[in-house]
């Protein structure tokens, strides 16, 4: 699809992802359709986008990156492959800035500021959602508040229902030598306690076909070393006692060993870089409503995570690069809210954590800093509602300090971020809102940023982004439709950008960037009952963008573009639920971009639009629920980068099978 065609359909189409979602009701008489649209918080002052598990498997949705593309300003960093590694950033403010939750509690990052998505299992999640500026409880870590986005990954709570047990379990197939068997299980422990577990197991050869172009010769080339194997397995404990509290408890081990595609550049495609994945985690969450107004929430965490990196090239001594990276986190956090008036919400949080990096890096470049990091961040927050408006204010405290054995001590970090947020609504019998936002972050450097080898500068300061959002929200419902749409204009600032830059022998990271960022987002959402159990649900998000640099006015890169940002793009999706199966359409649309600063033809990434069909049904046999579906990817077999010279797969299948007793 051409950048005039992906123009058209986005403007025509400017919708968002979220879960509007279909349910059947049974009634004495009839089987009636009833649409219960679980949409964007349109009376929230920050963007919300959510989508949940119903309508990703209506809409063949495999990994967490197929569900985030359709979120309206967010960017997914596809590197290839099944096991090719996956990172989000939200209106393009990096994936540093955007804070990773599961199951409340924000996954670290710590060594090179990303988290890469593709490594939590999709068969657990039951919703997802995306949230410009922080969540929207009150309650959250202040680690949530830290944060310029969130992305939210929210499992499935051990539930057993009246059954004193249920059990799941599952198979997927596809292309590419892809198989994944998956299975759940909850039992009861008594009236207050549920208990569960669930696996995954992963395995793709991910040897896919792509066609390489050499100005007017073009062949079929296959993508080597993309496999992948991985191992995925949780614990969990669910416990609500009678004095109201709710007590979550989790324990997590993922292995995964996989092949790193690399870079194809005109006829190499070889690479032999092998990556091996090893993270042990526990964490806990408690929530319960104190005496009077008072409410408590607190969570902690262990996470263990080694790294071993092999790459096999005659330019390293002795033929091979053997990097291997041990990782820990202490983690506690609590936070503490109260309502000392009607219509006024306040809370206190306060996170801490201890996180450590050991690693056999060491040359004649770098002695092994063996670095262990204490930061602190306290974030003091009011919420005020009442009739048409709601208000969100909170001030950031962030501390930092880092002993290093061997190497120069960075400064300690300090720095206040306040926020605010508003929503009105304008007419009082018409849920229309208008929303502002005003927020101001900062990151720290990561250990690779401060460290690593040649590179490492540890004079690094935190790099600062203020965000503006204004926007309205506007819904309708009524017997013959459902309807939501939104609308957001942005700005976000980005100042002391961390980058490489040259020096006199070799790069070095410094806070050399200034990027300005201006953006719109629009979404739409509605759900429209057709007839007796037929409706047709429309989803869609439309995204102009315009990241510049803005760093230095003599600089040939002023003024331009940022790689990898495209000024058009957006998805839409539709699902039609039939009594006999349900068949969903979806597809992400990327205008054209650019692999360098330098915005010249010889750096341009075509458009490009993935279609995907899917076709599903829910049988009832014998007390049984069985779920299939069948799903064909990338339908019109479209050839592109999402990073330039790292090929996307084409035309792929998958099939899955579900049964829960």
């Amino acid at each position: 699809m051409k950048g005039k065609g992906i123009l058209v359909v986005l403007l025509l189409m400017s919708a968002a992802g979220t879960d509007a979602q279909v349910r059947d009701s049974v009634s004495l008489r009839e089987v009636e359709v009833t649409a219960e649209a679980m949409t964007n918080r349109v009376t929230s002052a920050v963007p919300v986008q959510t989508v949940g598990k119903r309508q990703m498997e209506q809409l063949g949705m495999v990994t967490l990156a197929d569900a985030v593309k359709r979120m309206a300003g967010a960017e997914v960093r596809d590197y290839g492959g099944i096991g090719g590694m996956k990172t989000v950033s939200l209106r393009h403010l990096g994936a540093a800035h955007t804070a990773v939750s599961y199951d409340g509690v924000v996954v670290s990052g710590i060594q090179a500021g990303q988290i890469d998505i593709g490594r939590f299992s999709f068969d657990n999640v039951s919703r997802l959602s995306v949230t410009i500026g922080q969540g929207l409880d009150i309650m959250q870590s202040a680690r949530q508040y830290a944060a310029a986005g969130l992305l939210a990954i929210e499992t499935e709570q051990p539930s057993s229902g009246q059954k004193p047990w249920a059990l799941r379990t599952g198979v997927r197939c596809g292309s590419f030598g892809m198989v994944s068997p998956s299975v759940r299980y909850w039992q009861k422990a008594g009236p207050e306690t549920v208990f569960g577990f669930n696996g995954t197991y992963v395995h793709a050869d991910g040897t896919y076909p792509f066609r390489l172009e050499n100005g007017r010769v073009t062949t079929r080339e296959k993508r080597s070393n993309s496999d992948i194997d991985s191992w995925q397995g949780e614990l969990s404990l669910l416990h609500t006692p009678a004095d109201g509290g709710t007590w979550r408890a989790k324990a997590g081990y993922y292995y995964s060993e996989r092949g790193l595609p690399g870079a194809v550049i005109l006829y190499d495609n070889e690479s032999d870089e092998r990556l091996w994945d090893e993270n042990v985690y526990v964490q806990t969450t408690y929530q319960r409503r104190l005496k009077g107004q008072w409410r408590l929430s607190a969570r902690m965490k262990y996470d263990y995570y080694r790294n071993r990196y092999i790459d096999t090239d005659v330019k390293y001594a002795g033929g091979r690069q053997v990097d291997n990276d041990y990782q820990n986190e202490y983690y506690v956090s609590a936070t503490l809210g109260w309502n000392p008036i009607d219509h006024l919400a306040v809370a206190l949080a306060q996170d801490m954590s201890i996180n450590t990096l050991r690693n056999n890096i060491s040359n004649a470049y770098s002695e092994t800093a063996n670095p262990t990091r204490f930061t602190s961040l306290t974030a003091l927050s009011a919420r005020y509602q009442r009739g048409c408006i709601l208000i969100d204010g909170n001030l950031l405290w962030t501390f930092a300090t880092e002993h290093v054995h061997l190497s120069v001590k960075p400064v300690d970090r300090r720095r206040l971020s306040p926020s605010l947020a508003l929503s009105w609504q304008l007419l009082p019998d018409e849920p229309l809102y208008v929303r502002m936002m005003v927020k101001g972050t900062c990151r720290l450097p990561t250990f690779n940023d401060l460290y690593y080898i040649r590179l490492g500068n540890t004079s690094l300061r935190p790099e600062h982004a203020t965000a503006c959002n204004l926007g309205m929200t506007w819904s309708h419902r009524s017997s013959s439709m459902q309807l939501q749409m939104t609308v957001d204009g942005y700005y976000n600032a980005v100042t002391d950008k961390i980058v490489a830059f040259p020096s006199t022998y070799v790069w070095r990271m410094a806070n050399f960037g200034k990027v300005h960022i201006t953006g719109v987002d629009a979404t739409v959402s509605a759900v429209v009952p057709i007839a007796l159990r037929y409706a047709l649900e429309l989803n869609g998000a439309y995204t102009w963008q315009h990241a510049v640099d803005k760093t230095d006015p003599k600089s040939y890169s002023y003024g331009m573009q940022l790689p990898y940002t495209p000024a058009h793009s957006g998805s839409y999706a539709m699902i039609l639920k039939t009594p006999w199966a349900d068949f969903g359409y979806r597809a992400t649309l990327c205008g054209e971009r650019y692999s360098m600063v330098q915005n010249t033809y010889e750096y341009r990434l075509k458009p490009y639009g993935e279609h995907t069909v899917t076709l599903s049904k829910t049988i009832s046999v014998r007390g049984a629920s069985i779920r299939l579906s069948a799903s064909i990817i990338n339908l019109t077999d479209e050839q592109y980068d999402i990073i330039q010279y790292y090929p996307m797969p084409g035309r792929s299948w998958q099939v899955t099978a579900n049964i829960e007793l």
